[in-house]
């Protein structure tokens, strides 16, 4: 979910913490404007910590707030971009099953619609980075492990052995967080709510138990649960 920013020439470049200002009376819709253009700011910043270009995020929050499919035309115009950007993000986008591209009747012209499911985007997103980074570095990181030479000396022997468990570690925290993505990802395919409040508070829990205490328990991830405000 990355909102548009460009929707107005004037705001096409909005201050990432710039908010609107409701101090005053303003035209609804120049408000609604600037709402939603500041928000874009803010997203559009977060967009390269999800893995994903700047263009490519713009694109995605045009059309997730557009109201009817838009052409390339229409989107060119209003994020300012060339045909050749935006074709090759929209391809992406399309690749990620983020857009859908679509025919109106009486028009010869790719149209393109967002999905605006924010459950279904984040699982897009979860699924897309495991594969396009998160299995790639484990795969490169396995050869490093064993392309290691033979030591041929107790020295050698030594430096081998550092190197062979520090990869080795590395490859088991990869694991580590590819399980918990294994995890969590159904849930939020099933738009499991509950379920993943369950976990999170079953985490903090364990993230504030003093060290070396035994581990909570169901029991009290329960009564976690009761005595959470609501």
């Amino acid at each position: 979910m990355w909102f548009y920013i460009g929707l107005m020439p004037s705001l096409s470049s909005p201050r990432p913490d710039a908010s609107p200002d409701t101090s005053r009376d303003v035209d609804p819709a120049c408000a609604y404007e600037d709402t939603v253009a500041s928000f874009v700011a803010l997203w559009g910043e977060m967009a390269s910590q999800w893995g994903i270009n700047r263009t490519m995020a713009q694109i995605h929050a045009r059309l997730f707030c557009a109201d009817a499919p838009m052409n390339t035309d229409e989107i060119m115009e209003a994020l300012d971009i060339s045909r050749g950007n935006a074709n090759m993000n929209l391809r992406s986008l399309t690749d990620w099953q983020l857009v859908f591209k679509k025919r109106l009747p009486d028009s010869r012209k790719d149209y393109y619609q967002a999905d605006t499911n924010v459950w279904r985007i984040t699982a897009r997103i979860i699924e897309e980075r495991q594969r396009r980074e998160l299995q790639p570095i484990q795969s490169k990181l396995e050869r490093f492990r064993n392309g290691l030479p033979e030591p041929a000396s107790a020295a050698a022997s030594s430096q081998t052995d550092m190197l062979n468990e520090r990869l080795a570690a590395l490859i088991e925290l990869l694991d580590a967080f590819e399980s918990v993505s294994d995890v969590l990802l159904p849930l939020v395919q099933q738009n499991d709510l509950d379920t993943l409040t369950r976990l999170v508070q079953m985490a903090r829990l364990f993230a504030d138990a003093p060290a070396g205490s035994p581990a909570p328990s169901h029991h009290d991830q329960q009564h976690s649960s009761s005595d959470a405000p609501s």
